[in-house]
């Protein structure tokens, strides 16, 4: 058996060729895919996955190490959830972390002097390509007077809300914020944070 350290395949990890692809469905967010694989076993399997445009997150926190997380609707749960603003990377050429303090312009009507990228995440790698690039947001102000934008859809009854980081954490802990890539930032800045700080991340 090999193993590889670094997260790259083994030596003797034979190819997965594709050897069909049919598009059942295409969306503006989302292409679902029905590939046919050549496995190293010499069998053939369906193999069905969406290709996503990707998507980024923000965890902005303010110098009261405050973060800001919406409440918003989403319909396969049927429930309001705690989340990050984010968005999708649908604007062609845009740097993510560009992305980033857009989304949080458009939910939170706030921008960020500082940028850093936490981390890189794919959400479901067993039926979806989705990427999310998760970005630490500091030095935080309003928008100016003079930005508009107009929210529509689930988006007319997001709310935005400053909730002490700390507290935030003990909400994943509760279990009321469920949103993978909210958990996973939520995670990543805490301890980003205390590490810069001095704090030992317990």
């Amino acid at each position: 058996m090999s193993t590889a350290s670094d997260g790259a395949p083994g030596r003797d990890e034979a190819p997965y060729e594709v050897i069909n692809t049919v598009e059942h469905f295409r969306g503006p967010v989302f292409t679902l895919i029905r590939d046919t694989v050549a496995m190293p076993d010499g069998q053939t399997a369906a193999r069905d996955y969406i290709q996503h445009v990707g998507s980024v997150a923000a965890v902005a926190v303010d110098d009261q190490e405050r973060v800001v997380l919406v409440r918003q609707y989403r319909h396969p749960l049927r429930q309001v959830l705690w989340e990050l603003p984010a968005g999708l990377r649908d604007v062609d050429g845009e740097d993510p972390a560009v992305t980033a303090a857009r989304e949080l312009a458009e939910e939170a009507g706030l921008v960020a002097a500082r940028w850093d990228l936490l981390l890189t995440m794919h959400s479901s790698p067993g039926y979806s390509n989705e990427q999310i690039s998760i970005y630490l947001g500091r030095e935080l102000d309003r928008v100016d007077d003079g930005f508009e934008f107009e929210r529509v859809f689930e988006e007319s009854t997001m709310t935005t809300h400053l909730v002490p980081l700390d507290e935030a954490i003990a909400m994943v802990d509760r279990g009321e914020i469920t949103n993978a890539t909210t958990v996973v930032g939520l995670l990543a800045a805490w301890r980003r944070l205390r590490s810069e700080s001095g704090a030992r991340p317990s």
